[in-house]
This record gives C-alpha cells, structure tokens and sequence, in this order.
C-alpha cells in the first residue's frame, strides 16, 4: 500500500565523494513517477554510492537530487521516508534477534502505530512471513530475509523504493518469486529503482536502464534496448561479439558518438 502516487525522481549532475575519491563523477538521471529503473554495472562502478545518496544516507558534493521537483539531497535518510522514499539495502540488514512481526512494525515507524491494512498487504504478498511471524529473523533463510527486508520497507508506505541486489545469492526459484513479487509492487504505483547483478532479469522488468561505470553512466536506454545492445549483452550475458556488429540501440557511450565501450570497460556484475 501506499500514501499516494509513486514519486517522480531527478538526480542532476551528483558528484559524490570518499575523502579524495570521487565516487559519482556527475552523474544524472531519471525515474518517472511508476517506473522501474535499473542500474547496471561492475563492482564499484558506484550503483550502490548512488543509492545511498538518493536515500539520504550520503550528502553529494556537488548536483542535485529532487523528489517530485522538491530538493532532497541533504536531507537525512530518516526524514526522508516520511517523504515515501524507503531503502532495502544490499545484505538485507533485519533485526536478526527481533522476531518477523516486530521487524515489520519498525518499518512502520513513522507512523504511531502499524497499520492492519498496510501488514495484510505486505503477508498477502508474502505469504511465508505470515507463517514465521513469531520466529526469529535470524533463523530465517536467505530468500525468507530478503522478503522480510522488502516488506518492512513496505510497511513505510514507499513512493519511491530503492532495492539493492534484491536477488544476491538466493535460489533461482526464490530469485523467480522475489522479481515477480517486485513488478507487482510497481504495478501499485510505486516507482522502483533497482540496483541487481541479474542483467536479464533486471531489464526485462525495466521501463528503462542506465550502466554505470567507475562512477559514470556511459550507456542508457529501455530495457529492452539494453538488453538488445552488443555490449551489454557480451559483459553481462557471456555472449561474443561479432566483428561485424554494429553499435547497439541504447544511448551512451559509442552509440552517441563519445568514448568507445565495449565489454571490458563494462566489466563483470557483481
């Protein structure tokens, strides 16, 4: 459930910095208010960088960052999910000691009291937490904890939900499951950005992608461009390039006459 509308999202030119490193060179894109947004690329290409500084757990130095077209970049990540923007972080992160009832009613911490229609929601959409509802989150497994991460975020009533590697290390059938349970999420209303090692998966769910490289984004387009595109397809997918392959649909990098990108700029996923 959610308060209102998904949130329509804006990052401008965001430079992020680690003491002298530059984290984010610039960066900018956008989320439209019900889209699924995917960003691809190597480990430390800055896909989780950019998350942390949409949510607020990271200040830019430099660029802005706006929510329905209000400044947000500055604001705390705790006042920010008053504003609907929710973060389930890579790891997954529950109260391990806490049990699967009381984990979902800290999502719901902004409200004064957890709301029965809000947690029907979130047990209709997993039906397995209803089942370990007293047990320890810790002793759940992988996929049960990635669930529970997901539904306290929904518990916050999310505009606009950031999911960072939904699918690291869980089964197929549970990875199946937790991108089937992401669209219908969306299909609510709920803009999506999403950060997953899982190429195929990612843009096929995607309204539209972005591949970020040593924090820059040097290529862009739908999902179905991306997917389509030689040099996504041979860094994520394995596939060889053909010598006599042309450039691909999506947009960045050589396709709009910049720098060249091939394969092992983009690197391998996570």
């Amino acid at each position: 459930m959610t308060d209102k509308a998904g949130a329509d999202l804006d990052v401008a030119e965001v430079e992020v910095r680690y003491g002298a490193i530059r984290a984010l060179k610039g960066i900018s894109f956008h989320a439209g208010a019900g889209e699924i947004v995917a960003l691809l690329g190597a480990n430390g290409a800055g896909k989780t960088t950019t998350q942390k500084t949409v949510s607020g757990m990271l200040r830019p130095t430099l660029g802005g960052i706006t929510l329905d077209g209000n400044r947000i970049d500055g604001i705390p990540a705790h006042e920010l999910i008053s504003r609907g923007v929710c973060h389930v972080p890579e790891g997954r992160h529950v109260f391990p000691r806490m049990t699967v009832e009381e984990n979902l009613e800290i999502g719901a911490f902004r409200f004064r009291h957890t709301d029965q229609g809000d947690l029907d929601h979130v047990l209709g959409l997993f039906p397995l937490l209803k089942e370990r509802y007293q047990q320890q989150a810790g002793t759940l497994s992988g996929g049960e904890q990635q669930m529970l991460a997901i539904g306290r975020a929904l518990m916050g009533r999310p505009r606009l939900l950031l999911l960072d590697e939904p699918s690291m290390g869980l089964a197929p059938i549970i990875v199946a499951q937790i991108f089937t349970i992401i669209r219908e999420i969306n299909s609510s209303g709920v803009t999506v950005l999403l950060v997953e090692q899982n190429a195929v998966q990612a843009l096929s769910l995607a309204d539209r992608g972005y591949v970020l490289e040593t924090g820059e984004i040097v290529l862009s387009g739908t999902g179905a461009e991306l997917l389509a595109d030689d040099r996504v397809r041979a860094a994520y997918l394995g596939e060889e390039l053909a010598e006599s392959s042309g450039a691909g649909s999506a947009t960045g990098g050589s396709a709009t006459g910049g720098s060249s990108t091939g394969p092992d700029d983009l690197g391998e996923p996570h």
